[in-house]
């Protein structure tokens, strides 16, 4: 089977390889592709893997020797799902390949807020600890995490992982789902969304995004939070309106740290990019080398097993 990968640079910029695949059939890997190359690139493929190159019904209509798509992701809004079932292609994607790193960046998000450490650093290396009379300095306070309460919003393999760490944290942690959660761990505990948003310190989005969950951090559950409520968002960027969150930031009434936007790349006259009190990553919580590799594995093994007659971690049909 010919094998297409549309835009193989995000997953693999140079770091890992791409051996394992290519000895599963003839590859061609490409770093990125334009609209109006994607038909021309997987011409005669059976099997098209794709980031977040989009496959549209328009696009399917016009390979029809397409069998397989892999989205090299967890989320696959980026395939015309009901045109790839309608034609028989099978989609599969990549489930639960990194839920530490993106835990990992939630608390480089808090430690960044509560620590204060690039703010400190840029103020040692401008001289103003050389200047100063005493041993140690601090441009702002500095918080303790434990005693503080963490709400986590979705408990799946993220907001689990991220739970736990507030746990090892001394935290007290609420989470929030759609369905009660019983036999939870006894530091952990269960509530309703309106009671997690008014009573904890920090808060951390991790669930999907659909017509409920879209734009559910909005002005009127923004007036629920805390005074000084620090907002994360390793999620999705549509959770949030952006406008009204910027409007809450640019008011002082508390912070935010999010590692996704509602367009990716953002538009310049995005408003979170001038807002106040607000850090921005790009998108890289899920990106640690362990967690593309590990991604990649589960991609060669998911194209492996289909070319077996066997299908893992489908998603239509």
């Amino acid at each position: 089977m010919k094998i297409v990968v549309l835009d193989g640079y995000t997953l693999n910029p140079g770091d890992l390889n791409w051996q394992a695949l290519e000895a599963l059939g003839e590859c061609d890997i490409y770093d990125h592709t334009p609209l109006d190359q994607i038909v021309s690139r997987c011409q005669g493929a059976q099997i098209v893997l794709t980031n977040k190159t989009q496959l549209s019904a328009a696009t399917l209509k016009q390979l029809p020797g397409l069998i397989y798509i892999g989205v090299l992701a967890t989320g696959t809004n980026v395939v015309a799902m009901d045109a790839a079932t309608a034609q028989g292609i099978v989609v599969t994607n990549i489930p639960a390949y990194g839920p530490d790193a993106v835990a990992q960046m939630v608390f480089a998000h808090i430690l960044h807020h509560h620590q204060q450490v690039a703010l400190h650093d840029h103020a040692v290396k401008a001289g103003q600890w050389a200047a100063n009379r005493d041993f140690c300095f601090s441009l702002s306070p500095l918080t303790s995490l434990k005693g503080l309460t963490l709400g986590v919003v979705g408990y799946g393999d993220i907001g689990q992982q991220v739970a736990n760490l507030g746990v090892a944290f001394g935290m007290n942690v609420l989470i929030t789902t759609t369905q009660p959660k019983t036999n939870l761990p006894a530091a952990i505990q269960w509530c309703q969304r309106d009671h997690l948003l008014k009573q904890a310190d920090i808060i951390s989005l991790h669930c999907p995004l659909n017509a409920a969950t879209k734009y559910m951090i909005n002005s009127d559950s923004l007036r629920l939070l805390k005074p000084g409520c620090l907002l994360v968002n390793t999620a999705r960027g549509d959770l949030i309106n952006e406008i009204d969150l910027a409007q809450w930031l640019n008011h002082a009434h508390g912070f935010a740290g999010v590692d996704v936007l509602s367009t990716e790349p953002p538009s310049h006259d995005n408003p979170l990019l001038s807002a106040a009190n607000i850090t921005i990553t790009p998108h890289i919580a899920w990106a640690t080398l362990q967690a593309r590799q590990n991604l990649l594995n589960i991609a060669v093994e998911n194209v492996h097993q289909f070319q077996q007659g066997k299908v893992l971690n489908q998603v239509n049909g």
